[in-house]
């Protein structure tokens, strides 16, 4: 977003827009109250040690020489005491046992962006969902003990159990301007992976969402980026 938002730059770099990670939100209309998994926002006190970059570390996060270049010419964004919320994301993986997991799934996804929108309607709200088409799954409540010497494998049937999921997920409510009832941009990321430490694949085909679907990433990136330019142009 930073890269395809010059606005959003200009406020990281002037000290305007840190970001928050578990931050809990407080509905003022119904009183109920979820941790988001990251928000941008106002500071609301001085600005910690912490930065993008400092936990993409900490988390091992591998970038590739092209990716490392183009993040560090961006500016530093640090973490801050949340003020003002501007943007909170949920994000939510669907990784195994997809059918018997839509209703929690869509629940958890669909009290989000009621509680960010109970607590500001100018915020914007964005779920990141990820969906697991590989056959078979290596699930760590399921091998607490005997993943070593006996695993137990999840067994999928692929792509029908990740469609369920997909379609699930598009049933969440959608908004296209402040004051209606829904997420301002969604997307859905599709990955295979066994979870024995083999490599995790990106899903380019079917059943990922294509470019120029509204789900796609890229096409949720740029929504965003126009969202925010409108939305906020006159913060700070």
């Amino acid at each position: 977003m930073m890269i395809s938002t010059p606005l959003l730059r200009r406020h990281v770099e002037a000290g305007t827009v840190c970001f928050g990670i578990n931050h809990e939100m407080r509905d003022f209309v119904h009183d109920r109250k979820k941790n988001l998994d990251l928000v941008l926002c106002t500071p609301g006190g001085p600005a910690t040690n912490e930065t993008l970059e400092s936990i993409a570390e900490d988390y091992g996060i591998d970038l590739t020489d092209g990716e490392r270049t183009a993040f560090e010419g961006l500016p530093r964004l640090a973490r801050a005491p949340v003020g003002s919320v501007l943007m909170a994301l949920e994000a939510k993986a669907c990784m195994t046992a997809h059918q018997r997991a839509l209703p929690r799934l869509y629940d958890e996804l669909n009290s989000s962006h009621l509680t960010v929108h109970g607590a500001s309607d100018q915020a914007i709200a964005v779920a990141f969902t990820m969906v697991n088409v590989a056959d078979t799954y290596l699930s760590p409540d399921l091998n607490k003990k005997n993943r070593s010497d006996d695993p137990e494998w999840s067994r999928h049937k692929q792509p029908r159990d990740a469609q369920l999921a997909i379609d699930k997920i598009k049933q969440l409510p959608r908004r296209s301007k402040v004051g209606d009832v829904g997420y301002d941009a969604i997307s859905i990321v599709v990955i295979k992976m066994a979870n024995d430490g083999s490599d995790v694949e990106l899903m380019g085909g079917p059943p990922s969402p294509p470019k120029g679907d509204i789900y796609n990433y890229e096409n949720m990136i740029a929504r965003l980026s126009g969202i925010y330019a409108t939305r906020f142009k006159d913060l700070g």
